[in-house]
C-alpha cells in the first residue's frame, strides 16, 4: 500500500463535481499539499469553498488547461502523484468531436507525458463505464467487451490505451477507474444520465409531475460522489498497476425505481408522466464491483436512498446556485478568503 503522508498530489480537474470531492477526500490523509489544476470550464471555485480553507490546498496559479503542456508540466513537476479527471463530457463530445479529441485525447496524452517527464509515483486516470456501451452481460466485469458507440466513450478507450502503453514502456504506476453513474452534492445539469435527478426535483418544486422518456425501464448503477472520491484515493494508495476498475455499487436501478424513490423522499403524490423516448446513448449498465473490492479494498458505503437524501439536502441548501444552473445563468463564484 502506498503511503500518501507528506506527498503533494495534483488533481487535474479538481474544481469539478467529482474532482472537488477527491480533493476533500485527500484532505482526510496526512498529505503535504493538494494542487488543483483546473481551467474552470465546468468546475467552479464554489466547489472548493471548504477545501480552500485548508492551507494544504491551492489552485495552481499559472493556469489549469491540459492543452497548455508547459503550464501543465510545471504543475505536475511539483507533485508526486496525479489524479486526472479533466475531460469534456458526453454530450459535448457528441456535438463537438474535434474539441473532444483535443481535450480528451491530446490533453490526456499531455498529462501522461508530463507524468513520465517528472517521474510521477502514481497516476489515477478517470475513465468511464461508457467504454462498455450497452451491456451484453450483467453485471459487467472489467473484461466486458468495449461495446461503445459514442465519441466520448471512444476518447476514454483511447485514454486507457495510452495510459497502459506509457505505463508499460516507462514503468509508470497507474490505475484506471471506470465510473458508473456518479451523482451527489455539487452535481450540475450536464451529466447525461444523472441530470434526470435534478430535473425531476425541479418539476416537483413547481408542482409538476416528473417526466420520463420511454417506459422507465432503462437501468443503471448509481454511485454517490463521496464513494467515488474514496475510490480515487484508494487507487492512489494501491500498488497494483496497469489495471482498470469499475467504480460502482453493482446494484441495478431503473429510472422508474429511481423516480419513485425521489417521490417517496419528497412525500409527493405526483404521478410519473411517460413521454416518447428521446436520444438515449445507453439503456442498461451495471458494473461488477468485485475486482475493485479485491485489489483496492473499495466497496460503496452509501446506498441510493441515503445518497438521494444527501443530494436533496444539499440542493435545498444551495437553491440560488441550483436555480442559476437550471436557467443557464453564470454562477457568482465564491473566492477563498
Amino acid at each position: 500500500m502506498r503511503d500518501l503522508r507528506g506527498k503533494t498530489i495534483c488533481v487535474i480537474g479538481g474544481a469539478g463535481f467529482i474532482g472537488s470531492h477527491v480533493v476533500d477526500e485527500l484532505l482526510t490523509r496526512d498529505v503535504k499539499q493538494v494542487i488543483v489544476y483546473d481551467n474552470f470550464c465546468r468546475g467552479t471555485v464554489d466547489n472548493l469553498t471548504d477545501a480552500l480553507r485548508d492551507p494544504r490546498v491551492r489552485i495552481f496559479e499559472a493556469g489549469g488547461d491540459i492543452l497548455q503542456s508547459d503550464i501543465l508540466s510545471a504543475a505536475v513537476s511539483e507533485s508526486q502523484c496525479v489524479v486526472h479527471l479533466a475531460a469534456l463530457w458526453l454530450l459535448q463530445c457528441h456535438e463537438f468531436p474535434q474539441a473532444a479529441f483535443d481535450v480528451n485525447v491530446r490533453g490526456t496524452f499531455n498529462v501522461i507525458d508530463a507524468c513520465r517527464e517528472h517521474g510521477i509515483e502514481r497516476l489515477v486516470y478517470s475513465s468511464s463505464a461508457s467504454v462498455y456501451g450497452d451491456a451484453v452481460a450483467l453485471p459487467m466485469t472489467e473484461s466486458h467487451p468495449f461495446n461503445n458507440k459514442t465519441f466520448y466513450g471512444a476518447t476514454k478507450i483511447a485514454g486507457e490505451a495510452m495510459v497502459k502503453s506509457y505505463a508499460d514502456r516507462y514503468h509508470l504506476s497507474v490505475a484506471m477507474l471506470r465510473y458508473m453513474n456518479v451523482y451527489g452534492a455539487r452535481q450540475d445539469y450536464k451529466g447525461t444520465y444523472i441530470a434526470v435527478i435534478m430535473k425531476i426535483l425541479d418539476r416537483l418544486d413547481r408542482g409538476l409531475p416528473p417526466i420520463l422518456h420511454g417506459d422507465g425501464s432503462a437501468a443503471y448503477d448509481f454511485i454517490y460522489v463521496n464513494d467515488c472520491a474514496r475510490a480515487n484515493v484508494l487507487a492512489l494508495e494501491s500498488d497494483v498497476t496497469e489495471e482498470a476498475y469499475n467504480v460502482g455499487s453493482g446494484t441495478r436501478t431503473s429510472l422508474r425505481e429511481l423516480t419513485e424513490m425521489i417521490l417517496e423522499i419528497r412525500g409527493s403524490r405526483q404521478q410519473i408522466n411517460y413521454e416518447p423516448e428521446s436520444r438515449v446513448f445507453v439503456t442498461n449498465r451495471v458494473g461488477c464491483p468485485e475486482k475493485a473490492a479485491r485489489d483496492l479494498g473499495f466497496r460503496t458505503t452509501i446506498d441510493l436512498r441515503d445518497g438521494l437524501e444527501r443530494l436533496i439536502a444539499w440542493r435545498d441548501a444551495h437553491m440560488t446556485r441550483v436555480s442559476a444552473q437550471a436557467e443557464g445563468r453564470p454562477l457568482q463564484l465564491v473566492t477563498a478568503a
